[in-house]
């Protein structure tokens, strides 16, 4: 796993040892930051369920202003690939509940342009993270967010949404989907 493209290009990150981590593949990267284009460049970003914090330092790597990442089990190697990558100025690092320090965060006033959501599959946190920012955790989306929700192929319950709209899905081979939905004040 390394940053595709940008000042950090070719920098290769570290991953936690075992399976409870599953980093995003460079290919799924490299095609949703295709997607992206230039809504990455000055963005404020927020990765939750982080991980090793690839889809937030990547966005670093491509001219995003700041990424907050959170993480209960990886913020110590998240602060190492920031620091590896030299992208640890614009870096914030929260070990901690991801929906606690979100919804700290909402109360703090604090806003994004973009949001990653990468949490193990089948688990429901996904759904639950997009429950969350559709009502009371919209408070944290800018004009115009948009809410990037990796998920299993065969994870397709949605929750149902009030402000969240879903723009695009799209599935890379038989275990992983990628949903983009937009939000945000209008």
């Amino acid at each position: 796993m390394r940053i595709i493209t940008g000042t950090a290009k070719g920098a290769r990150l570290k991953s936690p040892r075992g399976m409870t981590t599953r980093p995003t593949s460079d290919r799924v990267k490299e095609s949703l930051f295709s997607i992206l284009g230039r809504r990455v460049f000055d963005a404020r970003v927020l990765d939750i369920f982080a991980g090793t914090g690839g889809l937030g330092l990547e966005s670093l790597s491509r001219g995003s202003r700041i990424a907050t990442f959170i993480d209960r089990a990886t913020a110590g190697i998240i602060r190492d690939n920031a620091e590896h990558t030299r992208l640890i100025g614009r870096a914030v690092i929260i070990r901690g509940d991801v929906f606690s320090v979100m919804e700290r965060m909402a109360i703090e006033g604090e806003q994004f342009d973009l949001v990653f959501c990468d949490p193990p599959y089948k688990k429901g946190l996904w759904e639950k993270a997009l429950a969350y920012l559709d009502g009371e955790g919209g408070a944290l989306l800018a004009d115009d967010a948009l809410i990037i929700v990796e998920h299993g192929a065969d994870e397709n319950e949605m929750p149902e949404l009030a402000t969240l709209a879903r723009q695009r899905n799209v599935k890379y081979g038989h275990t992983t989907q990628i949903s983009i939905f937009a939000g945000g004040r209008k």
